[in-house]
């Protein structure tokens, strides 16, 4: 069985989880809390599964041989090659291209400079108050987000889900996103496509098993 190392409220942890969801993958979890003690991912045991100190990582074993592997995108990436079953990218290359790209523009572009690291270097060092930390996350979010509402609103590959009627690999980037801006507050009114996509994810019984409040670490 495949052991991963995440945190309830991480949004890249959340990610995997939902692609292991989708792909009826049967897999342990061990948290890695984010604040407890300093942060649980700081830790030397830690450090010595993931260098850089973040979440998730998957262990996996196949043909005998054991894999330890970090950063979401790669580890859904891996996912969907080594367990191609239930496919969570297109076939074609060209929608391959397009759907990373939606995911890229969560992972790269919102995600990076709104992440736990990225707020207490605000907060601690730099001495923001709160309410500014808050604003530069809103700022953020909502300038990513309302692009990616742009984009899936005007492309005719846009369904019930943000490629076609199946969930995928582009929906396991928008769902924590979104999860996210809900909870720091974020207007979503002008975004209703991300909004229609966001409510059939979180109705699918994968989604609702990887849901923050449903996994075991959960407060």
């Amino acid at each position: 069985m495949m052991k991963l190392y995440g945190y309830f409220r991480s949004s890249a942890s959340y990610r995997v989880r939902l692609a292991l969801n989708l792909k009826g993958l049967d897999y342990e979890q061990t948290s890695v809390h984010l604040v407890k003690n300093g942060g649980e991912q700081l830790a030397p045991a830690f450090r010595a599964l993931n260098p850089d100190a973040l979440v998730p990582v998957l262990q996996d074993e196949l043909d005998g041989e054991a894999a330890t592997l970090t950063q979401s995108m790669a580890i859904i990436e891996y996912l969907d090659e080594v367990y191609p079953d239930v496919a969570l990218l297109p076939a074609q290359a060209i929608d391959r291209a397009y759907v990373r790209s939606l995911a890229l523009s969560i992972a790269c572009e919102i995600h990076p400079v709104n992440n736990l690291r990225v707020l207490k270097y605000l907060s601690a060092t730099l001495q923001v108050t709160d309410e500014q930390k808050n604003a530069w996350y809103r700022h953020w979010c909502e300038t990513g987000l309302a692009i990616l509402e742009q984009k899936l609103a005007t492309d005719k590959r846009t369904g019930r889900f943000c490629f076609g009627d199946t969930p995928g690999f582009a929906d396991c980037f928008l769902v924590p996103q979104i999860y996210n801006a809900q909870r720091f507050k974020c207007d979503l009114s002008g975004m209703p496509t991300l909004m229609r996509i966001n409510q059939a994810c979180i109705e699918h019984p994968a989604f609702i098993k990887a849901a923050p409040a449903n996994q075991p670490d959960a407060e």
